[in-house]
């Protein structure tokens, strides 16, 4: 496989493979493969749903989106970039990558390599994926194919770190694909950081979001402590910022498809080995609690006969992706009992819309008796600032 002739196929489009995608259209003829085909319908006609800026765009290098596998055989570089959830009982849910696994393995040829992006625990890759590709290709690991990880780090709604600008590592057993593995992922990322292990690459991936929600949730619990003290948690912020070594993390509502996940990863990787762990699921205790917490200070503030208008339930700023999000299901109890409308201008999805019994038009303010912001996104600072401006008394804070 010479470098020029590298024929890249990104499988799921997502938040993390759709700006993959992108990347690697700009230099080589990519396929980007989702089973949704109502998805590939909307990037077709060059619609992102998963996007709040929804200008069109358009693929280049006759690139092609397709739910068909006779359209990924000719391609040589496969990125698989699926969701990797927890089932109900906080369990690792690896069917989504079996399943993209299973259907890379049907078109895998001799010289063919594939690159995992999806969050697992350390051991997946080569545990779990290895085998099935082996198994339905009848290929030889090394020899005839090769895989690789990539952890993704796209962190959706940020304009500053962005997948082009934040470093992208790369693991891989076999250095003879190096060139290969360089040639597409720096057409995705400028700063490379190339690992031998995929095992420690893996890991990596789920402690970056272990600590993240351990510091959350340590803001989060002294917020609670300080709240029930009468004490101002933003001014002891403030005072302790003034220490060099201190590090600030902001309190609230945490969701999605990564914090809430990886420590449930990690922490049945050591179960599973009889390892017995006492930091790594605490965070997830507290940052869960958080929905009930917010859902009493809330219910203090109103009575069942006021309107309420509730500004942003997708999972964090800047974002319009309803999984995981505990803004979402804050609105959703508080509905059962109280006058409660919810309004979110990221959310152009006219399924979710209607599912959720989203406002799609705020109308006139003047006949909502409350307002609250869960998620501050910045198409809907406008609102914020009109609020602020003539209906002031009638805005409910939870964290200043």
């Amino acid at each position: 496989m010479k470098l020029q002739n590298l024929y890249p196929c990104v499988i799921g489009l997502g938040y993390v493979g759709f700006p993959i995608f992108t990347k690697l259209d700009k230099k080589f003829k990519t396929v980007g493969y989702d089973i949704n085909l109502k998805r590939i319908n909307n990037l077709k006609k060059g619609i992102n749903l998963n996007q709040i800026n929804q200008n069109k765009f358009r693929v280049k290098n006759k690139s092609l989106f397709t739910n068909k596998l006779k359209d990924i055989k000719y391609c040589n570089f496969y990125i698989i970039t699926v969701p990797t959830p927890i089932y109900d009982n906080q369990k690792p849910n690896l069917e989504f990558l079996i399943k993209a696994t299973k259907t890379v393995g049907k078109v895998l040829k001799k010289g063919d390599i594939v690159f995992y992006e999806s969050t697992v625990y350390p051991g997946v890759t080569l545990e779990v994926c290895l085998p099935i590709l082996k198994k339905i290709s009848k290929l030889n690991y090394k020899t005839d194919f090769n895989i690789g990880y990539s952890p993704e780090r796209i962190n959706p709604g940020d304009k500053k770190n962005t997948l082009r600008n934040i470093t992208k590592l790369i693991s891989f057993e076999n250095l003879k694909i190096k060139k290969k593995a360089l040639s597409i992922y720096k057409s995705i990322s400028k700063k490379i950081f190339i690992s031998n292990s995929i095992i420690e690459t893996e890991t990596s991936k789920v402690i970056e979001n272990i600590q993240r929600d351990l510091n959350i949730a340590l803001m989060n619990e002294i917020f609670i402590v300080c709240k029930r003290l009468n004490i101002d948690f933003k001014n002891v912020i403030k005072l302790a910022s003034t220490k060099w070594n201190f590090l600030k993390f902001n309190p609230g509502l945490v969701g999605g498809h990564c914090l809430p996940v990886d420590p449930y990863y990690f922490a049945f990787l050591a179960k599973k080995n009889k390892i017995k762990t006492n930091i790594i699921l605490s965070g997830r205790h507290v940052n869960n609690f958080m929905k009930n917490f917010f859902i009493s200070e809330i219910k203090k503030k109103i009575n069942k006969k006021e309107k309420l208008l509730i500004f942003g339930v997708s999972y964090k700023e800047n974002v319009p992706d309803l999984r995981n999000s505990l803004s979402l299901k804050v609105y959703i109890e508080l509905k059962k009992n109280f006058n409660v409308s919810a309004f979110d201008s990221s959310i152009k999805n006219k399924a979710d819309i209607k599912k959720y019994k989203l406002k799609a038009k705020i109308g006139n303010l003047k006949k909502y008796d409350k307002f609250l912001f869960l998620v501050n996104h910045d198409c809907q600072k406008k609102y914020l600032n009109l609020i602020n401006r003539k209906y002031k008394e009638k805005l409910i804070k939870i964290i200043n």
